[in-house]
């Protein structure tokens, strides 16, 4: 069964064939969406276009969430291929390197901003100029991690970031809802991405993590996927301005 048959996701955040968009991305394809996807720069489009040749995606498109241009010039960019479309995945975070090694109160004032910038406000600046293409029943994704609500070493202020992530998410469900668009939060477990060997000590955290769980694994790309297809597709019609753990339990446990 084709869970969405006619619908177009446009997807934000492929950085290679171990990205989590990408792992979206693959199954969105695989139940029948039409899907875009995004690239940072001219070095990334290296990456990304091979893999949207192999996947059949309708084009690619150059966005980085820092400069205001780009958003500005972003709904033409989208309307010379598609009228309109139906899926947004969000997957964007990033925070400095030294601010992820370093006690948090060392947090430079810049590394604060840039987090939250493109980790957070990414969001809101594109549910803001994409709204008006999204179609009625339209879903919006975003990624977000437990680091938000508890504190994990080494994450510092990514945590705060994806803390003003998913605060933005109950917001934008208020703003979204008046025209039929639902927005969602998939909170993963450690998984092993590009971003993820930014966090000092990440694998020692999926050992761990694949220890405690109540599952007594480590969530998959694939069982992310899969989660973001029920919140894509019309299953999911009741829900908006949640965040969904996609963890193996591991956010339960009181450790």
């Amino acid at each position: 069964m084709n869970l969405l048959a006619g619908k177009k996701a446009l997807i934000f955040g492929v950085a290679n064939d171990y990205s989590l968009a990408w792992g979206m991305a693959q199954v969105l394809k695989q139940n029948g969406a039409s899907v875009a996807l995004s690239y940072l720069n001219e070095a990334i489009k290296k990456r990304v276009d091979p893999l949207a040749e192999t996947l059949g995606a309708d084009f690619t498109f150059e966005m980085d969430v820092s400069e205001d241009s780009h958003f500005e010039r972003l709904p033409s960019v989208v309307q010379k291929h598609w009228d309109n479309f139906d899926i947004l995945v969000h997957s964007l975070a990033f925070a400095e390197r030294e601010d992820l090694s370093r006690d948090f109160m060392a947090t430079s004032r810049a590394g604060f901003i840039k987090a939250c910038d493109i980790s957070a406000y990414s969001l809101v600046g594109l549910c803001n100029v994409l709204a008006p293409l999204m179609n009625v029943n339209s879903s919006v994704l975003t990624m977000t991690y437990h680091g938000s609500q508890k504190v994990i070493p080494n994450y510092n202020v990514m945590g705060v970031a994806k803390a003003a992530l998913e605060a933005s998410v109950r917001y934008l469900a208020v703003d979204l809802g008046r025209q039929k668009t639902r927005i969602n939060a998939i909170s993963a477990g450690p998984i092993k991405t590009l971003a993820a060997s930014g966090i000092s000590g990440f694998k020692d955290k999926l050992h761990a993590a694949k220890e405690k769980a109540p599952l007594g694994e480590n969530v998959t790309k694939d069982e992310v996927a899969r989660t973001a297809l029920y919140l894509a597709s019309d299953l999911s019609l009741g829900v908006t301005g949640q965040v969904l753990y996609v963890d193996a339990g591991l956010s339960i446990l009181g450790i």
